[in-house]
């Protein structure tokens, strides 16, 4: 460890929670003001102002639906999903001690994509189980897939075991993908096939606000359980045998931190579709900022994710003038390169 990781290590924790707040608020207004039809940050104030505190301000009614029902539930929500995948990256990365680890590139994404369309096509469950059930059944199902597949490969230690967990994540995702297509082709008639492939690359198109409260309590829960646990996904960067030796009881904070995971990750799927390289590049890119210590990683990481995915959100909404892009494809966009860039950084750094 170099002596900036610790003093950056040695900051105080409590200045993020002052920065939280009004970063999230600025990232609200943008969200809310930016789009084909541009409103002024004043003009959403006063919305907010008047649903909230029914403040009586003078807003036109079609500016006042545009911000409260379509623009500030899809940025509320962006934010959510942002703030779920990063932490679960974050999760993954520290238990796995691999640095590629990140629920899409796992299988996770893929596993609940495929539970969320089966629950939807084929009507799994009679209608007992509701969408975000069937996508944390899949990812469950699908990440035990990829852990059985890497054990029964032999994954080894060091770098050869990163590279079967990787492979397996692979092979895990092609696999999902695979059944989601089948079972798309084989039972969905041409309107909801078209519906669930624009839904599978990240759709926000139609969320509301009944959304945020799937969306809000599952970024709670993931948020809570990374802060609660963080002196744990310390002690596992440095391996099992490190957190055993320091009282932590690794296998039940094992499937503690990966159950939890999955199940931000299922919830966020159900609700906008699978979504890649939040996971992976936004932990990345904030311990090259705040270090590698969780109790300050973990809460950059999920401010990062949601402001990251709000304004991937925007740029879905006003890059194609009359059209909505996937979010996922403008995730992909921006998190290859960058991704591409930290790796590049790494290498040539002494």
């Amino acid at each position: 460890m170099t002596a900036i990781d610790r003093s950056v290590m040695r900051r105080p924790q409590w200045h993020w929670w002052v920065i939280i707040p009004p970063v999230l608020l600025a990232a609200l207004l943008f969200g809310a003001a930016i789009g084909e039809v541009s409103i002024p940050p004043l003009v959403v104030l006063k919305v907010l102002a008047n649903k909230a505190l029914n403040a009586g301000y003078a807003v036109d009614k079609i500016d006042e639906g545009i911000v409260w029902n379509y623009r500030m539930a899809r940025a509320v929500v962006a934010m959510c999903c942002g703030a779920g995948l990063a932490l679960s990256g974050v999760v993954l990365q520290a238990l796995l001690r691999n640095a590629l680890a990140d629920p899409y590139l796992l299988g996770i994404s893929a596993g609940a994509s495929t539970g969320a369309v089966a629950v939807t096509i084929l009507g799994l469950g009679g209608g007992a189980i509701s969408l975000s059930i069937g996508a944390f059944s899949g990812a469950l199902v699908a990440f035990a897939f990829v852990a059985l597949l890497a054990q029964a490969a032999g994954g080894g230690v060091g770098l050869r075991a990163a590279g079967v967990i990787v492979l397996a994540g692979i092979a895990g995702s092609q696999m999902f993908n695979a059944l989601t297509a089948l079972m798309i082709t084989k039972s969905a008639n041409a309107e909801q096939a078209r519906a669930i492939m624009f839904w599978l690359l990240g759709n926000m198109s139609g969320v509301r606000w009944p959304d945020v409260l799937s969306a809000l309590p599952a970024a709670m829960i993931g948020l809570l359980a990374c802060l609660w646990h963080a002196r744990a996904l310390d002690a596992f960067t440095f391996g099992s045998d490190s957190a055993a030796s320091l009282g932590i009881p690794v296998r039940r904070v094992q499937l503690l931190l990966i159950g939890t995971a999955a199940l931000v990750t299922a919830v966020m799927v159900s609700v906008v579709g699978a979504i890649g390289f939040v996971g992976l590049v936004i932990p990345h890119a904030m311990r090259i900022v705040v270090g590698h210590r969780h109790a300050i990683l973990v809460p950059a990481s999920a401010l990062a994710g949601a402001v990251f995915l709000v304004f991937a959100d925007v740029i879905s909404r006003v890059i194609v003038p009359g059209q909505v892009l996937p979010i996922g494809v403008v995730t992909a966009l921006v998190g290859a390169p960058v991704f591409a860039l930290i790796l590049i950084g790494k290498r040539t750094s002494p």
